[in-house]
């Protein structure tokens, strides 16, 4: 779980995470990585792991959120790598439907999608849902032809695809900067990418999502950041910097 300056909701998070999961596994680990917070999350977090050992808290300069998940999923040790927002804006109880498809059908990934029958986007402002509409008509035409929701922040791996992808990553990966604002980025989009390009089976499985307020995301600059990034996963394509 990618976190920057999350002290107002870290806590109540942490808590309906661990409540769910030692229902649902026997064994767990929850893995926060801080990306540079400039509030007291990393305290906060801590301070919650008394009491509670299966959460471990890793610090990372400030580098987006693409680089803090990718810090995340190499560090992470489990059978199976669940890839959650600190608001949860998809609830976590989502994740016993992801997790049918990985264990009855076998997909290597299942990826939660605010789009399609049966899911539900709460609260959305309508100029949000428009953007993502037609950002997602980029990444179709240039990237991730079918996949109607890339950017859905909640994703179920098995161990094999999310370390053999994450190793890969070239735009998100180990070379990522240091950045002075928040910025969400499509790091999922080379995520993606590169689970296609591998061969890993991809199953979108629709959710109930919650809209969030955030100051995190500056909508005319980051969409056109956003833009170049997912152009510049293709090029690296062509350059032969994924190649197997």
């Amino acid at each position: 779980m990618p976190v920057f300056n999350e002290s107002d909701k870290i806590v109540p998070t942490l808590t309906q995470i661990i409540n769910f999961m030692k229902n649902f596994s026997d064994s767990f680990e929850v893995i926060v990585v801080d990306d540079g917070s400039l509030d007291n999350t990393v305290e906060l977090v801590e301070k919650y792991t008394q009491g509670n050992p299966e959460i471990k808290i890793i610090r990372n300069s400030h580098k987006g959120k693409g680089p803090t998940v990718w810090t995340g999923i190499t560090k992470a040790e489990g059978r199976f790598l669940y890839m959650a927002d600190a608001d949860l804006s998809t609830p976590i109880e989502e994740l016993k439907n992801l997790f049918h498809w990985i264990m009855e059908h076998d997909f290597d990934i299942v990826i939660a999608s605010r789009e399609g029958i049966g899911a539900n986007r709460m609260n959305e402002p309508y100029y949000r849902h428009l953007m993502g509409r037609l950002f997602n008509y980029v990444v179709q035409l240039v990237a991730l032809p079918g996949i109607r929701d890339s950017q859905c922040g909640f994703k179920l791996f098995k161990k094999k695809a999310a370390k053999e992808i994450f190793k890969r990553l070239t735009v998100y990966g180990k070379n990522a900067k240091d950045i002075k604002k928040g910025y969400m980025g499509a790091f999922d989009v080379e995520v993606l990418y590169l689970a296609r390009k591998l061969g890993f089976k991809v199953k979108e499985v629709s959710v109930t999502w919650t809209y969030v307020k955030t100051t995190r995301l500056n909508p005319a600059a980051d969409s056109i950041k956003m833009v170049f990034d997912v152009l510049k996963v293709r090029f690296n394509d062509l350059r032969g910097l994924y190649e197997i």
